[in-house]
C-alpha cells in the first residue's frame, strides 16, 4: 500500500470546492479533498490536489 501524500497546509487553507465555492475537508487516509456540500471527493495525486469536477468522485449517498 502506498503512503498517503502530504499536502501543504497553507494550500489547504485557501482551496475551496470549484463547484460550490464551499469548504473542503482533507481526507489524509484516502488522499482526497471532500466537498460535503457538492457530494464530491477531489483526488490528490503526488501531493497535488486535482480540482477538476470531471476528476472528482461522487460520494455515496447516505
Amino acid at each position: 500500500m502506498t503512503q498517503p501524500q502530504e499536502v501543504d497546509p497553507k494550500l489547504l487553507e485557501i482551496l475551496v470546492c470549484p463547484l460550490t465555492k464551499g469548504p473542503l475537508e482533507y481526507d489524509r487516509e484516502n488522499s482526497e479533498l471532500i466537498s460535503h456540500k457538492a457530494g464530491l471527493a477531489y483526488p490528490i495525486r503526488d501531493g497535488i490536489p486535482i480540482m477538476l469536477i470531471d476528476e472528482a468522485r461522487e460520494l455515496a449517498k447516505d
